[in-house]
């Protein structure tokens, strides 16, 4: 048998893709990749939505994989995505990616390859003792810096200079990391207008903290993660940590959170309206169409 076409749901968050896509994997006999960069982490839950329920008897994969605290990156994302998305068609399901984190989906579309990069001691101990700053500048001699992720401390600054320089190199390298997209895949984008998007962002965001999203929190950081890791996560996480150790008031939290929210899904949509400049064709399908008629149009997609 042919292997079966990748099949990607992706949307702005609340716009709810996840439901769609267990009702297209129990239709299909699928399994679901998550393309969610903070799904991966065991104890964040409700911050996270992952609403694990919704899959039923759906196999998923790439969630809850990391202990909370740690920091996962895109080599390890398509390094893991490539695990279980052949573990899945070795079974004859089915494959289908579903998340909103747009730098995974587009990265796995690209066909991007990330070769395994040693430690480099002698470099390490020479960039030791260098500011963040000057690792920074160090790191744009070798590329232009796209987002903060790889400098937001002087550790990961380290890697990412360690990274570059090894493909410096290794030239014979560069070439695995080049884009080698994928041509058959069916990406499917669940689209929502901006008032409905916004209203069910502060619904969910009330009804997650009636739900102990706060509880989640405490219990994060009494478990031994530092507040300083749950900050970096961003959204949920940033705001209830600073309310929880007293840096601003409840009021603060909902009102900063519940925007920053807003900005995120706002986002996310630019990501995909780039995906598609970039030659990457979304085929978007209302978020209140019924699950059935959901499943046919994307049925109506496939070879």
């Amino acid at each position: 048998m042919a292997t079966r076409p990748l099949i990607v749901i992706t949307g702005p968050t609340a716009s709810g893709k996840t439901m769609k896509a267990v009702s297209l994997a129990q239709a299909l006999g699928g399994e679901i990749i998550s393309a969610d960069s903070r799904q991966l982490y065991r104890g964040m839950d409700l911050g996270t939505g992952k609403d694990l329920e919704e899959y039923g008897e759906v196999p998923y994969h790439l969630i809850d994989i990391c202990e909370a605290g740690y920091r996962y990156n895109l080599y390890e994302y398509l390094r893991d995505y490539e695990s279980a998305y052949n573990s899945i068609v070795a079974r004859g399901s089915w494959p289908i990616l579903c998340g909103g984190t747009g730098l995974y989906v587009e990265s796995v579309l690209k066909g991007i390859k990330l070769p395994p990069v040693p430690e480099n001691r002698e470099l390490r101990a020479s960039l030791a003792d260098k500011s963040l700053d000057e690792l920074t500048e160090i790191l744009r001699r070798y590329k232009t810096l796209h987002n903060t992720t790889d400098v937001d401390t002087a550790k990961r600054a380290i890697r990412a200079i360690e990274i570059c320089d090894f493909y410096h190199n290794n030239p014979q390298l560069k070439v695995l990391t080049e884009p080698h997209p994928i041509t058959d895949a069916v990406v499917v984008g669940v689209m929502i207008g901006r008032d409905e998007r916004r209203a069910r962002i502060s619904n969910r965001l009330k009804a997650r903290l009636k739900a102990g999203m706060i509880d989640e929190v405490k219990s994060l950081i009494e478990s031994g993660v530092s507040p300083e890791n749950l900050i970096y996560y961003g959204l949920e996480y940033k705001y209830i940590t600073l309310y929880v150790i007293g840096q601003i008031t409840y009021e603060e939290m909902f009102t900063g959170l519940e925007t920053a929210i807003h900005q995120f899904a706002k986002r996310q949509m630019t990501w995909f309206r780039g995906m598609e400049r970039r030659g990457m064709h979304i085929h978007w399908i209302a978020y209140d169409v019924p699950n059935d008629e959901f499943v046919a149009r994307v049925r109506s997609l496939l070879p």
